[in-house]
């Protein structure tokens, strides 16, 4: 069987779809999964052994350069290498009319969310068998009982992301031999951040057990914000701008991290690396961490004390 599983993102959606192609690989014994994902993203998706094929688009930069003719014709290349696969079926977990639109280049028959479900309705109208889910659970959850549903299978068990930890490279192996800890201090949106003083007081518990801090950035912003936040911290390290895949290569490494309600914090967990999330402005029982070896404090408009994060690392840290 070939299959397309299709989410595209942002990187946490993503994560959060990766337990369905551990399900969907153990339920069909000869199957062939490949997933349409955001070119950005497409490293995150080849780390799991059950992907074959993590086939590459870019809505985010095609929306840059709508009208231009090199945008229409990377638009057709993907569209003529999705009907060329042939695929059986294309589970689109994302709910979006975008989603949707790229599902169909498949020309196979698409499950997917239903009207009720999807955060698009109008996206179920263009799958053939349109799902029902519970919009009260977890993102995990919510995309394995759509591949449950298109298989005919019975969810079982913990979520399992599969991830296999890329090498580090060897540039960064001097900030990895020494115990460290990695502090995600950056979000997506104002209402996600947590006080820089409260950051300082985490980084400098850290410290005091002889660990160094990482801090990573993405946009020159983030940059310079981490470089002012690692300003009051005492041992505290902003790494440079780095690939996602060589991120993903320190954070497997870390001893523990403590970030923010971002894709980040959610490959930590996924890579079972100790991680504390920082939920500020959304309910972590919807898009908590979740793995073995994490915790999710906070909530909206709640802003987590530094004692509740010390004492949730503490926790991580014995078991």
């Amino acid at each position: 069987m070939r299959l397309l599983i299709v989410k595209t993102s942002s990187l946490g959606d993503v994560i959060h779809a990766l337990p369905l192609a551990t399900d969907l690989a153990q339920a069909q014994a000869r199957i062939e999964i490949d997933w349409l994902v955001e070119e950005g993203f497409a490293p995150i998706v080849r780390m799991h052994p059950a992907v074959r094929h993590a086939v590459p688009v870019a809505v985010r930069r095609w929306r840059k350069d709508l009208f231009s003719a090199a945008t229409w014709q990377e638009i057709g290349d993907a569209r003529r290498a999705l009907r060329a696969a042939r695929y059986d079926m294309v589970i689109d977990c994302q709910g979006l009319l975008k989603s949707a639109w790229m599902a169909r280049w498949a020309q196979a028959p698409i499950v997917g969310l239903d009207k009720a479900s999807a955060r698009e309705p109008l996206a179920a109208r263009l799958y053939q068998r349109p799902v029902a889910v519970d919009r009260t659970l977890h993102a995990i959850a919510r995309n394995r009982a759509v591949g449950a549903a298109a298989l005919g299978y019975t969810v079982a068990g913990p979520a399992r992301f599969g991830l296999t930890a890329p090498a580090l490279p060897a540039e960064l192996a001097e900030f990895t031999r020494a115990p460290f800890a990695v502090l995600l201090t950056n979000a997506s949106r104002p209402t996600k951040l947590w006080p820089d003083e409260r950051w300082r007081a985490v980084e400098a518990s850290f410290a005091q057990r002889g660990w160094r801090s990482l801090l990573f950035w993405g946009s020159m912003d983030e940059g310079d914000r981490s470089h002012a936040r690692a300003q009051g911290m005492r041992a505290a390290t902003v790494m440079p701008r780095l690939g996602l895949e060589a991120v993903a290569a320190v954070l497997a490494r870390a001893q523990v991290v403590v970030g923010l309600d971002t894709g980040l914090s959610h490959l930590a967990a996924a890579l079972d690396t100790p991680t504390v999330g920082l939920f500020c402005d959304y309910d972590p029982r919807l898009v908590g961490l979740v793995g073995a070896r994490c915790a999710s404090l906070g909530g909206v408009d709640i802003h987590p004390p530094v004692a509740d994060v010390r004492a949730a690392v503490e926790q991580l840290r014995a078991a």
